[in-house]
């Protein structure tokens, strides 16, 4: 089951509130679902395909690194972002539950370099470790997890999507990678083209 954000896209409900109806069990299955859609899209991709550069005329990274601020996104380059963020969230999600307050600093987030990510083997083993990973996360929930405690998060972020307590955490990941599925297909496209089909 992969989730539908669509009533979150189109503003008719914050992700706050949209999050509260899933059960730790849903999480797991939504998970499990995201990624196989992940792998279903570099399953059949060759090496010099998930490494290939796309066009892409609305690339713009604020945060990226000096020269890369407006490059496409190679599909191995998508796969590493959407599991850092994934992760991140999902240990967030885990301290909550727990009954632990989190502040906004300091960030729980690794990204691999992108440039060393060059073979469909290493998109393939870093998305079914982030599986592993992000399971394991849902596994250190408590039977009856803590859903009061909330993140220190801005008050733009809180406008913008509510409260975090360890529900909206794990489904702010989910919401990022189910967010650029659409971008990962394109780039997949674009270098079935560019190479021919793998």
């Amino acid at each position: 089951m992969i989730v539908d954000f669509t009533p979150v896209n189109d503003g008719g409900i914050k992700l706050a509130d949209f999050a509260q109806q899933f059960s730790v069990a849903d999480l797991r299955a939504a998970t499990n679902a995201s990624v196989d859609a992940w792998v279903d899209v570099v399953n059949d991709l060759t090496d010099a395909q998930v490494a290939f550069e796309p066009n892409d005329p609305n690339a713009h990274d604020t945060a990226a690194k000096a020269g890369e601020e407006n490059i496409g996104w190679s599909v191995a380059h998508l796969v590493l972002h959407v599991t850092a963020s994934c992760e991140e969230w999902a240990t967030f999600s885990s301290i909550l539950a727990r009954g632990i307050p989190y502040p906004a600093e300091p960030r729980l987030r690794y990204e691999p370099e992108w440039k060393t990510f060059t073979t469909m083997a290493q998109c393939l083993q870093r998305l079914e470790e982030s599986r592993r990973m992000r399971l394991a996360y849902l596994d250190a929930w408590p039977d009856e997890p803590n859903l009061t405690v909330k993140r220190e998060i801005s008050e733009r972020f809180v406008e913008r999507i509510g409260e975090v307590n360890a529900l909206t955490a794990y489904l702010v990941g989910l919401k990022h990678e189910v967010d650029h599925f659409e971008q990962v297909r394109e780039a997949a496209r674009q270098a079935r083209e560019a190479f021919g089909v793998g």
